[in-house]
């Protein structure tokens, strides 16, 4: 079982590294309708021959499940498009880090959680970690690098709403078949948001690294790893599994030292520290 997580984590982490590789030639948006475009498609195959079932809720559960399909790709997954195209790999891993100690943050906030100095000074030290990491490059509100960094962070920050909105909603209709309804909830909404904002498709000058990576999108991230997760829950704690999350900025920043020369900073490596230190500090309750 070991294995298979570290597998789920090593595609999670070439996520990053093809996202940024992706952007910094096609348009995100687009990378978005696409990978959106295979990741339902791959679901509902999924439903449909595997579980033998159809894409069906009830009706007093459509509300929820359309909120959760808008946050799940027309906020998260484009924020975190544009993030890593104006930041980089490494910073996004890091982010994504984040998200247990964003979930924390809203459950104590808004769902009146019992609070504790660990999970206080946890998410107080993880985030601390974040501002030294954004603030690397001085603090410039007009800086492309500072401004994607903070739509990591909310990418991130909308991915912990995303569980928490999402958890009686994932219990009541299994993970596998919540996560195919708001997939593509998700991708059908974005469509006039794309056609609106965006000229028209033009993937002709896509090359087979191109198709290669957003396939890679689409299946192995949106398909393979995510049931590999869910697999992966069955058979352990919740809150053991999220542990492993921790390994997916170590990754990241290894395959983008090998993939894109990618040179380590005191900062970053300092505010890493502080984010992965935190998150356990504050997960460890």
């Amino acid at each position: 079982m070991y294995f298979w997580i570290f597998v789920q984590q090593l595609i999670a982490s070439g996520t990053h590294i093809i996202v940024k590789d992706l952007t910094e030639t096609i348009q995100p948006s687009l990378i978005l309708l696409l990978r959106a475009f295979f990741a339902a498609g791959f679901y509902i195959l999924w439903v449909i021959v595997r579980e033998k079932k159809y894409l069906r809720i009830e009706k007093k559960d459509i509300p929820i499940a359309i909120i959760l399909g808008i946050i799940n790709i027309p906020i998260n997954q484009y924020l975190f498009f544009l993030g890593v195209r104006l930041s980089t790999a490494p910073n996004a891993g890091l982010a994504y880090a984040l998200t247990p100690a964003f979930v924390l943050i809203i459950a104590l906030l808004f769902l009146k959680e019992s609070r504790n100095w660990m999970k206080i000074s946890g998410v107080v030290i993880a985030i601390g970690g974040a501002v030294l990491i954004m603030s690397e490059r001085g603090i410039d509100l007009k800086s492309d690098y500072f401004l994607g960094n903070v739509l990591l962070l909310l990418a991130s920050f909308s991915w912990a709403l995303y569980t928490i909105l999402g958890r009686d909603f994932s219990r009541k209709y299994g993970a596998v078949y919540s996560t195919a309804v708001t997939m593509v909830i998700g991708f059908i909404s974005y469509i006039p948001i794309y056609l609106i904002t965006n000229e028209p498709i033009a993937i002709g000058t896509f090359n087979a690294f191109d198709w290669l990576g957003i396939l890679y999108l689409g299946i192995m991230t949106s398909g393979v790893g995510y049931l590999i997760w869910f697999w992966a829950l069955k058979k352990m704690e919740a809150s053991k599994l999220a542990v492993f999350n921790n390994l997916q900025p170590i990754l990241t920043t290894i395959l983008a030292m090998i993939f894109h020369h990618h040179v380590l900073t005191m900062p970053f490596l300092a505010g890493g520290v502080l984010i992965i230190g935190g998150v356990i500090l504050a997960q460890r309750e």
